[in-house]
């Protein structure tokens, strides 16, 4: 642990000169402010690790000696093979009930202040009432001891107006006043001075606006309408660890019950990352990522789950033994067998951040369809994933091929590859992976003339994108690939060039 920690503090250190360059092309396409708002999620996410890693040697060694016979066991316990048997992973069941008390508690919280969370990060340090104290806090200052700056006067009259609304439960008459001072913002009326503010400020204002839309769409129960703003929401702040919830919660009300777990993982990830400390908030945000794993679970048909718990590398001869097991406990499911090799998936009860790292498990999938399982095979052997079955990577499929291939193929992979990230926080192959998959996605929505859709699939590809550098170290290449991703994400949304020349694209052809 000591030489793994001593070797990616040199890492960090030697990282800085390459990617400041690798970004530049960013700030050309969508400002300084995205730029320096993945510089700082870059940042902030080392320095975080690295303390964490020193803490966790330090730990490690005080308990080294005192503890052998305790870790011993507990080692028994998830280990891959213990007496020669698997011991699978199960959910336990969370009421309905639970979810709509947590909803209440993390998601709808009345925001009154905007939280300049790029200024200072959230640290509560009493009760989980002094969250929203803590918030209120952040707008006061920052902690290089400058003022945070004021906002814009006929903006601030629009939110507070806006908020009363939403006080009386006039969501229809909030959501008017909010997508008002959403226009001022993109008017360039968000700060008095905006020539003494930072990007980040102006940022978290933009932020702050669309996480309200989202809580008032939801509560006109118009989750379709809350869903893009809850990605633009991430995508102009990331580190904020409610702008997740509020996706998750968004994507519960639309039944996408793996992408809500996902959201919800990445937010516990975010609430310590950022110095979140309340142990009940964290336990609230992990019952709701289990509570959403089980529902995708249950309500999935086409294939079925087995977790398995491992330690050290698994060779070929155990994943065997795991297919064979899988097979026994779900025969049904037994036309195709698959373990995602590449691991690194983690549940909710085990993802205890801030203390030792999560216990690993190996995912298996089972189908019904042979067909499916194979494709899903094929494609986790690739660097980089395709979403295209096309056999001549120029010949760009017709719009009937499309439709054939999307009835076939597209739309039972696609809650394949969202069940699969969704224990999956970071990816040991290319950081950018989840953002191409749903780029490629995207793509093929546009072919098939599903423009809405399309427009909704891409924000959610940048809002992932955006959160990159906060959830794992990424190197020069990767970086680079970030910013043209982003940048010709954004081009397709406002609709410059055609979808032929994107980065996604000729990822494919390569």
């Amino acid at each position: 642990q000591q030489m793994r920690s001593s070797k990616e503090s040199n890492v960090a250190a030697n990282k800085w000169n390459d990617i400041p360059e690798a970004l530049q092309k960013v700030k050309n396409h969508l400002g300084d402010g995205a730029a320096e708002n993945i510089m700082k999620g870059i940042k902030m996410a080392e320095k975080k690790k690295e303390k964490q890693s020193n803490d966790v040697v330090r730990a490690s060694c005080k308990r080294k000696s005192e503890n052998n016979a305790k870790l011993s066991v507990e080692k028994e316990e998830t280990m891959l093979e213990t007496g020669n048997r698997f011991i699978p992973t199960s959910l336990s069941h969370i009421p309905l009930k639970s979810l709509m008390d947590i909803e209440k508690e993390l998601v709808y919280i009345d925001e009154e202040d905007i939280s300049f969370e790029f200024a200072e990060p959230v640290v509560s340090t009493s009760t989980r009432s002094a969250c929203r104290d803590s918030e209120k806090a952040d707008a006061l200052s920052a902690p290089n001891g400058r003022a945070l700056p004021q906002i814009d006067k006929q903006l601030q009259t629009t939110l507070q107006e806006a908020s009363t609304c939403y006080r009386q439960n006039n969501y229809t008459a909030a959501v008017e006043q909010f997508s008002t001072a959403l226009e001022l913002c993109s008017k360039g009326a968000a700060i008095d001075n905006p020539f003494e503010s930072s990007p980040e400020d102006i940022s978290s204002i933009a932020s702050f606006i669309e996480t309200k839309l989202v809580t008032c769409y939801l509560k006109l129960r118009k989750p379709d309408d809350a869903l893009n703003h809850s990605h633009r929401s991430i995508i102009l702040n990331p580190a904020y660890f409610r702008n997740h919830l509020r996706q998750a919660a968004v994507f519960r009300c639309l039944e996408r019950y793996s992408e809500a777990a996902r959201s919800t993982m990445i937010a516990d990830y975010m609430y310590w990352l950022t110095g979140g400390t309340e142990q009940h908030i964290s336990k609230l945000i992990k019952l709701y990522w289990q509570a959403m794993i089980e529902e995708a679970i249950t309500r999935e048909e086409s294939f079925s789950v087995m977790y398995t718990p491992f330690v050290t590398e698994v060779k070929a001869d155990k994943i065997n033994k795991i297919k064979d097991m899988f097979a026994k406990k779900h025969p049904d499911y037994a036309e195709h067998i698959y373990t995602d090799p590449h691991g690194l998936h983690i549940l909710p009860q085990m993802a205890k951040w801030p203390s030792l790292p999560p216990q690993h498990y190996l995912l298996t999938l089972g189908f019904r369809n042979k067909h499916i399982g194979k494709i899903l095979e094929r494609w986790s052997s690739r660097k980089l994933p395709i979403f295209s079955d096309r056999k001549a990577p120029f010949s760009p499929l017709t719009k009937e091929e499309t439709k054939r291939y999307w009835d076939n193929t597209g739309k039972k992979i696609v809650p394949v590859m969202d069940f699969i990230r969704s224990t999956k926080l970071t990816d040991n192959l290319c950081a950018c992976s989840r953002g191409i998959e749903k780029l490629h996605y995207a793509s093929l929505l546009g072919r098939l003339q599903r423009v809405e859709e399309q427009s909704q699939v891409i924000n959610q590809a940048m809002a992932e994108l955006a959160t990159i550098p906060y959830l794992q170290d990424i190197s020069q290449q990767d970086a680079e690939l970030l910013q043209s991703l982003m940048a010709d994400a954004m081009d397709t949304l406002e609709g410059r060039r055609s979808d032929k020349g994107r980065v996604w694209n000729k990822i494919q052809k390569v």
